[in-house]
């Protein structure tokens, strides 16, 4: 039954002229592409665009990468400075950094890591200093 009602259906519509036809936008007003060529012709819209887009290009140009360019040299300052004194503090020790005070609220477990007595980050060569 529902295999008959489908082939009516098909049938009816191909019976119609195809000029006849017509898509939802067309019957509804039908300039929906009239519209769209209008909004992409309308040349505010299209200053507003380029004037958003230069907007952000100076920015990335001017500021963003020059901040980034003085983070990066701070950066490298600041660890050339640390390294130069972890360097002079060695020469002070015989070539050895000294062993950091034995604080007793330092490096405090209750109990023990269930993958032994040191952190995950545990580096033997990087000891915890407190200044």
């Amino acid at each position: 039954m529902n295999f008959l009602a489908r082939n009516a259906a098909r049938a009816t519509v191909r019976a119609i002229p195809r000029g006849s036809r017509r898509f939802a936008a067309d019957a509804t007003g039908g300039d929906y592409f009239a519209k769209r060529q209008a909004l992409n012709n309308f040349s505010y819209l299209t200053y507003i665009a380029k004037a958003s887009t230069e907007l952000w290009r100076k920015i990335s140009y001017y500021v963003a990468f020059p901040s980034i360019v003085l983070c990066m040299a701070w950066v490298y300052n600041v660890e050339h400075e640390h390294h130069a004194h972890e360097e002079h503090e060695k020469e002070l020790h015989g070539g050895k950094l000294p062993e950091p005070p034995a604080y007793e609220y330092l490096n405090r477990r209750v109990k023990p890591f269930p993958w032994g007595n040191n952190s995950l980050f545990f580096k033997a060569e990087v000891r915890r200093r407190s200044v």
